[in-house]
């Protein structure tokens, strides 16, 4: 066995820094140093539940500062706090950070893609940051002409702009859109539109409305409880916006939760009463969140979370203040 001291040690350091002193005069040729890249690799995962392929491709993040009222029940000081105790969120103080996480399921009878991301366009105003989905679809093997369906959860501009490709044509030209009914009722109504007082939510109208006419408004409206393709399950989880729906995938006896926003990033998994600004109802929203997480808990379902970190999915257990989410383990093989 070999014994290791510090001398001997500090002699082999010695005689590597000699014989770097002598590597000028060698008779190896001299090499430069590789330029870096500086680009990152494909953004795509895939497993199965059941028989049903799932690829998981990512839109990108977003890193902004956070504004006051970004949880309208928590200070700037706290929401600091609890991003540094949930597990390293943030780079900076007042930083927040988004993945973009959209889903397709091949079941074997239909291509289904859920939520579509930022969109296109936002990947040259963001430098690439966001608006990678398409990108990694194609990275990932999936030919968006051959999309026969694309589920929405509900209309905030990450998870519809991705409808559209950058010159507004639409990104999956053979899919049928399907879009919640209560979601389409609200935000088609001029009258709920002319009631919008936060430019937040005048920008929400604006955009959703931009999206779908330029779609000529050709979209399937869809009830909570049903089944919209083979295995995929709509379920009402009202609260972030009037007609939010998340989904449950099944084939055989797996199955795995697809929340949308019932959470937004695991900050709010971790600490379920808070109202993020995000949530148009928050009392709704905390009240749907608490129910989702405890059938999740409880039953040991998967979640894949559209804002959770890449590729998103997780278990959930409860604890004394509310929830944690244990990111499942990356495989090789699927």
């Amino acid at each position: 066995m070999i014994e290791l001291d510090r001398r001997s040690l500090l002699t082999g350091a010695a005689a590597v820094a000699g014989t770097a002193a002598l590597a000028p005069f060698s008779a190896t040729p001299a090499r430069s140093a590789a330029p870096p890249i500086g680009t990152q690799n494909a953004g795509w995962y895939r497993y199965k539940v059941g028989t049903h392929e799932i690829t998981v491709a990512t839109d990108g993040v977003t890193r902004f500062r956070f504004p006051d009222g970004f949880v309208a029940n928590k200070t700037r000081e706290e929401v600091n706090e609890g991003l540094a105790a949930a597990a390293f969120m943030q780079a900076a103080p007042d930083e927040y950070v988004t993945p973009y996480t959209p889903i397709v399921v091949n079941t074997g009878a239909k291509l289904v893609v859920m939520d579509t991301g930022t969109g296109e366009a936002n990947f040259e105003r963001s430098k690439g940051m966001t608006g990678q989905f398409q990108n990694n679809l194609k990275a990932a093997g999936i030919d968006r002409n051959q999309v026969d369906m694309v589920i929405i959860s509900h209309f905030h501009g990450d998870h519809i702009n991705g409808l559209l490709t950058a010159d507004d044509k639409p990104a999956f030209p053979n899919a049928e859109i399907l879009v919640p009914e209560a979601e389409w009722l609200y935000f088609m109504d001029d009258a709920e539109m002319a009631k919008q007082t936060s430019e937040r939510m005048k920008t929400v109208f604006a955009g959703l409305r931009r999206v779908f006419d330029a779609l000529g408004r050709k979209v399937t409206r869809y009830q909570p409880d049903k089944e919209l393709a083979p295995g995929i399950i709509s379920l009402a989880t009202y609260g972030h916006t009037p007609g939010h729906n998340s989904f449950v995938i099944a084939a055989g006896t797996d199955k795995v939760f697809v929340q949308a926003d019932v959470t937004h990033t695991p900050l709010f998994v971790r600490n379920p009463g808070w109202h993020a600004m995000y949530d148009q109802d928050p009392n709704m929203a905390e009240a749907t969140r608490r129910k989702i997480y405890d059938m999740l808990a409880s039953e040991r379902m998967m979640v894949q979370g559209f804002h959770y970190p890449f590729p998103s999915r997780a278990y959930i257990e409860k604890t004394p203040t509310g929830y944690r989410e244990t990111m499942v383990a990356w495989s090789p093989a699927i």
